[in-house]
């Protein structure tokens, strides 16, 4: 059994392996497609380069190349199969989520190698790659809105991103309407609150004194809820320990995405995981 493992070899097995492709016409891999999953998790743990990747301690028996694993990641990035194998597991166990408060918050990553939607973000003084983040109340992560430019700000196509987050809930089996959602000051505008509204999704937007007005004047913002806040924090920092998405190097946004959602399942199984012991 390999040295190393983010995830048991059953949960991999049981968990993740049912929702990835696999080669059709009777072609059967020579390699363990479990090894190779945890070899996968071992890159978005660690890092590493795809050359550097420590195959030998990874496998059993005779490992094989760092391209094999880096094909076998991209033909399942492509496919989606990382965002389906999440996306089936949180439905599965839905009584692991807690929505009686979520929390919406904004992401730009570094991303050193430039690629599709990387942009020169003025405030982090690089390039960067933004997309907003849907968390339960436990700080679950639970969905992303499309990467966008980093040359955006989190309020950029804001209908457009909230509409994604909702139909990745929706595919998941939650139910949105009725959700309070705490955001930050940065989304402190009419289009978001407009977003949400139409989802049936109550905001919960501390007010930016910077635009001018007080809109805690015009709109509901209960302070003792967002004193939560410091939940989507955690998540943040649950997600800086995986560090292929601590700092973006694919130039891909289909295997940046693979990597996010990979990262949200490692998270939710560990927590379906902790909650069975």
């Amino acid at each position: 059994m390999p040295e190393y493992a983010v995830l048991d070899k059953d949960t991999i097995k049981n968990r993740i392996m049912p929702h990835l492709s696999v080669a059709k016409r009777g072609y059967t891999s020579q390699f363990d497609l479990v090894e190779v999953v945890n070899a996968i998790l071992y890159k978005l743990k660690s890092g590493c380069q795809w050359r550097l990747l420590p195959t030998g301690h990874l496998f059993t028996g005779e490992p094989p190349s760092f391209i094999t694993v880096f094909k076998h990641y991209r033909k399942w990035c492509k496919k989606g199969d990382w965002e389906t194998a999440f996306r089936q597991n949180v439905k599965e166990n839905k009584e692991k989520v807690d929505l009686s408060l979520s929390h919406i918050d904004g992401s730009h990553t570094p991303a050193y190698r430039g690629g599709e939607k990387v942009e020169y973000q003025g405030r982090k003084k690089r390039s960067t790659t933004n997309a907003l983040y849907f968390v339960d109340r436990q700080g679950l992560p639970l969905a992303m809105s499309e990467p966008q430019s980093g040359n955006h700000n989190d309020l950029y196509k804001i209908k457009d991103r909230i509409d994604e987050i909702t139909a990745q809930l929706s595919a998941s089996g939650i139910a949105v309407d009725g959700l309070f959602s705490n955001l930050d000051a940065g989304f402190d505008g009419e289009n978001l609150r407009a977003a949400l509204s139409s989802h049936g999704i109550i905001s919960n937007v501390c007010p930016n004194r910077r635009n001018g007005t007080d809109s805690s004047d015009i709109y509901m913002f209960d302070e003792e809820m967002y004193k939560e806040r410091w939940i989507v924090e955690r998540t943040n920092a649950w997600m800086d320990g995986f560090k292929a998405v601590l700092i973006r190097f694919d130039t891909t946004i289909s295997s940046w995405k693979g990597w996010n959602f990979l990262a949200f399942l490692v998270i939710f199984l560990k927590k379906i995981h902790n909650s069975q012991k």
